[in-house]
């Protein structure tokens, strides 16, 4: 079905993916996607804005004859540096435009603005209202104190896009059927592409899913938190993947070309299996909370693909956020509500 060499792999109709390495990233690398239209190759994502996965993402189009100043468009399926990095650098060599959902639009264009040392303030005094101790806050105080430099915002260079990406309408691009499927719940504006053609292997389904982050083959994506700090409203963002995921699996596609790992079949498969494995974490994490716990002290008890005492600083951030995403769910479910008089506020299950 699909044909590859080292870094390009053909996946029939007009489509290729180019392994863009991303630095000091157990994932390895992105699989960015091109796709042959009548104005010219549409990327789909573009891989971390590093001099390395540049030099593979132009020697992966000149594998395919092209080049980046031939680049006609690009599609990002979300806002993380590993998916949107090299879209201003693709446009700068092409003049080529970049479509994004409008909700992580927002997130671009709020981390461009923001200072560093606010971000920071801000992330700090977040961390300490879910419980993270003080050794865990003060390198970001410090890095406070030295004038915000620090590489934990790595969008901040980030290109703004130039159009948007509208759930449910088919993107302009000649001679294809490119639907956007508005997928929330690793960022808030993720989006999957519904290539609504026959499959170029005659696979049974409905034409190929570009999944992005949002559904992967052996990896269950982060569920992460990016709210505007002026903003109070309390967001559900893996209500939202639980949701995004049962839609994706109604539309029966015939294969799935996810940023990482490889494509795959049985997408709806795939779907059960996701959520199958969160009502199980759900469940587990109901048993934790049998005694009053702050989303810290959680994160510190659940199971990661390590021990918590060998997770390092800035992946621990990302693990009490997803540990405050799982309970938002289960506050809002019913099966869990925070305890009066707690600062910070610890949860217990009900």
């Amino acid at each position: 079905m699909a044909q590859a060499t080292d870094t390009v792999t053909e996946h029939g109709g007009g489509v290729w993916s180019l392994r863009v390495p991303i630095p000091d990233n157990p994932l390895g690398h992105t699989l960015v996607h091109v796709l042959d239209t009548g104005r010219g190759p549409v990327l789909v994502d573009t891989g971390w804005d590093d001099p390395d996965s540049w030099a593979e993402l132009t020697a992966g189009l000149g594998a395919l004859g092209l080049a980046a100043g031939d680049v006609h468009g690009i599609v990002v399926t979300h806002h993380h540096p590993d998916h949107h990095g090299l879209s201003g650098k693709v446009r700068e060599a092409s003049g080529a435009w970049i479509a994004m959902h409008a909700a992580d639009i927002a997130v671009v264009r709020r981390t461009r603005d923001s200072a560093p040392g606010a971000w920071l303030d801000y992330l700090a005094r977040k961390l300490a209202a879910v419980g993270a101790p003080e050794e865990h806050t003060a390198p970001l105080l410090a890095a406070r104190a030295a004038g915000g430099r620090t590489r934990t915002l790595p969008g901040l260079r980030a290109a703004l896009p130039d159009r948007e990406i509208v759930p449910g309408e088919l993107l302009d691009l000649a001679g294809r059927r490119l639907r956007a499927v508005w997928t929330p719940g690793h960022t808030p504006g993720h989006v999957c592409l519904h290539l609504e053609e026959a499959h170029p292997a005659g696979l049974p389904g409905h034409g190929r899913l570009f999944s992005g982050d949002h559904l992967l083959p052996g990896i269950s994506p982060h569920i992460g938190l990016y709210e505007d700090p002026d903003d109070a409203t309390v967001t559900d963002p893996l209500g939202d993947y639980l949701d995004s995921l049962e839609r994706v699996g109604r539309l029966g596609v015939a294969e799935v070309l996810p940023a990482h790992q490889h494509a795959f079949p049985d997408a709806t498969g795939r779907v059960r299996a996701l959520l199958a494995h969160h009502e199980e974490r759900l469940t587990g994490l109901l048993a934790l909370l049998a005694t009053p716990l702050t989303p810290w002290q959680l994160a510190e008890r659940m199971e990661w693909n390590r021990p918590w005492d060998r997770i390092p600083h800035g992946s621990r951030t990302i693990a009490v956020s997803e540990a405050e995403a799982h309970l938002r769910h289960l506050v809002k479910r019913g099966r869990a509500e925070p305890v009066p008089g707690t600062d910070p506020v610890a949860y217990l299950a009900v």
